[in-house]
């Protein structure tokens, strides 16, 4: 499952922009090359799921919006062979700043089908004997 879907994608940049970076054929072919997006879509998932894998059982069962537009902007940077330009830039940029808030944990996704994985730990146990108070345990104490 993408976390972006090509739709979504030209929803939010545009076919024209998406036309644009995609469409490396000789002679131009004016159409969106899905092959150079579902490269770049590929590599954004792989870049999203490694900082989600700690925190998140993946698959993810359902794609948050926080994800998809994060997932927009890595895509669509991913894109560019050449300097993007500086919108494109900063939201790159903010994606990343997200995607490592969501890995320290600072921001959560909360939605149905996202679930922590299992962690197998019961937490910090401390065991010791019990302590039993005498006369000869507490001299000095009492």
């Amino acid at each position: 499952m993408s976390y972006v879907t090509l739709a979504q994608l030209t929803a939010r940049f545009g076919e024209v922009m998406l036309v644009a970076l995609t469409d490396r054929a000789y002679p131009v072919t004016n159409t969106i090359d899905e092959t150079v997006v579902d490269q770049a879509l590929a590599d954004t998932d792989a870049l999203i799921d490694g900082y989600l894998v700690r925190r998140y059982q993946l698959p993810l069962t359902v794609t948050q919006p926080l994800l998809a537009d994060v997932a927009g902007a890595i895509a669509i940077w991913k894109l560019h062979t050449s300097e993007p330009d500086p919108k494109i830039k900063t939201d790159y940029a903010e994606a990343m700043k997200v995607l490592d808030r969501i890995a320290a944990g600072t921001v959560g996704l909360t939605a149905a089908g996202v679930e922590a994985p299992n962690v197998s730990g019961t937490g910090v146990q401390i065991t010791d004997r019990d302590r039993q108070m005498t006369q000869d345990n507490m001299t000095g104490f009492i």
